[in-house]
């Protein structure tokens, strides 16, 4: 079986079978491609378990090519190539896995990365101005915080998914699944102002809710460009779209939400990966506690 014929194989069968985000496909099509590379004209059934173990190192390594992989981005690899072989014996394409036996590198567990409320305040002021752009921008930013939505998930919003008057949107996020969030009504002031005197001025023939300067879908690095540049306004360096949606689950948390509701909103599959932002919030527990108690420190 030739290796690129059994790559779309196996890309087609997870984007029909497991559903997979276009973002998510698009990074398994990057993998694979560097796996194919590295194979170099070899059949899947030629690597040995022992070779594939190389593979890893080389990842993690890199060379003048290709850059070194973090740990995170070398086990999302290595899980698309692992897919690719139970696919590829599931199939009859290859008598035994040797991906089968291999571990991917331990990743290092990190606590999300939440800002205070009083620096959000900053930075959804910071974009002023009633342009069409200042209107989108603004939009953009109070809805990422007021919803905690992906920036993956905003770009990709249709203006129909949006009712206004129920005060809700209906957010399509991984794997296929719509989950309906409350938006604040800060978020929904500016999502009117802009759909209302920012929108219809981008002359747009697509549905998406956030458009471009051409009339197009706004871009994900366009969406970080924009937050970028109101953090930049501010002095605030170190800021994603992922902080601000680390950030409305922090805060939600802090302000005593029920840590289901919060799984929920944000859309995750499991309770273990919302239960993260519990430990921020004890963290700054033992901030208070250690600032404001006097015999907290010897």
């Amino acid at each position: 079986m030739d290796v690129e014929r059994a790559i779309r194989g196996f890309l087609d069968h997870v984007a029909v079978e497991r559903g997979l985000a276009r973002n998510t496909l698009a990074a398994y099509r990057r993998d694979l491609s560097r796996f194919a590379g590295w194979l170099a004209g070899r059949g899947l059934s030629a690597v040995t378990t022992v070779e594939l173990g190389e593979y890893v190192a080389w990842l993690r390594a890199g060379d003048e090519e290709h850059p070194a992989l973090s740990a995170a981005s070398t086990a999302r690899s290595l899980s698309a190539v692992r897919g690719l072989y139970r696919f590829a014996v599931r199939e009859g394409w290859c008598e035994t896995d040797p991906a089968a036996r291999l571990h991917p590198p331990t990743v290092a567990f990190r606590l999300p990365k939440a800002i205070p409320f009083s620096q959000i305040e900053q930075v959804l002021a910071a974009v002023v101005g009633e342009d069409a752009r200042a209107l989108r921008d603004r939009a953009l930013m109070e809805f990422l915080y007021g919803t905690g939505a992906r920036i993956s998930e905003a770009v990709t919003l249709a203006v129909d998914d949006v009712d206004r008057d129920a005060g809700v949107v209906s957010i399509h996020g991984k794997g296929g699944k719509t989950r309906i969030v409350p938006v604040g009504s800060y978020a929904l002031r500016a999502l009117d102002a802009y759909l209302v005197r920012g929108r219809p001025t981008f002359a747009g023939k697509v549905p998406a809710l956030f458009l471009n300067a051409r009339g197009g879908q706004l871009s994900r690095q366009s969406g970080w460009a924009i937050l970028k540049s109101a953090a930049a306004a501010v002095g605030i360096d170190d800021i994603s779209p992922h902080t601000l949606r680390h950030s409305f689950a922090t805060h939600l948390l802090d302000g005593g939400a029920d840590i289901r509701v919060v799984q929920e909103l944000l859309g995750h599959s499991s309770l273990t990966t919302t239960q993260v932002y519990t430990l921020v919030t004890v963290e700054r527990l033992r901030e208070v506690y250690a600032d404001a108690h006097p015999r907290a420190l010897a």
